[in-house]
């Protein structure tokens, strides 16, 4: 199989970035174990579990996303801007959930905004790859 060159380039960024993943991960476990501040707040531990969880999930879906965009028959332009949205969801959406997590007053930050354009880049990049690759002919 045969991958276009930016297929090649984002896979390899995307797999790069994985054990920042996995160091979240061990972060994660780390502050639990210890019994730090972090898990004094419950909602802020469960913001933090979804923007960890999502950071994995959409990077997997992203890199099989960049290797389906190669068999479509689209327009350079529209191949890269499908190729960025499903680029960026894993970045923006964990980001959100981190950075919008609920400080000790218990509302969300201005910055969760991040996980609803995330997903709106997410749904819509995966939409027009799924349309792309049922009307390819």
């Amino acid at each position: 199989m045969n991958f276009s060159n930016e297929a090649q380039v984002i896979i390899g960024i995307m797999l790069i970035t994985i054990p920042f993943v996995e160091y979240g991960g061990v972060f994660l476990l780390s502050r639990l174990r210890k019994q730090t501040g972090y898990s004094d707040n419950g909602v802020q531990q469960h913001y933090f579990r979804a923007g960890h969880a999502h950071a994995g999930v959409l990077l997997i879906l992203a890199i099989i996303a960049q290797v389906l965009v190669d068999q479509t028959s689209f327009a350079p332009g529209l191949a890269y801007a499908v190729r960025a949205g499903f680029f960026l969801a894993p970045i923006l959406i964990p980001a959100g959930y981190f950075l919008g997590a609920p400080g000790a007053d218990g509302a969300p930050k201005p910055l969760l905004t991040l996980v609803y354009i995330g997903a709106i880049l997410l749904a819509i990049s995966t939409v027009v790859l799924g349309l792309g690759l049922i009307f390819n002919g």
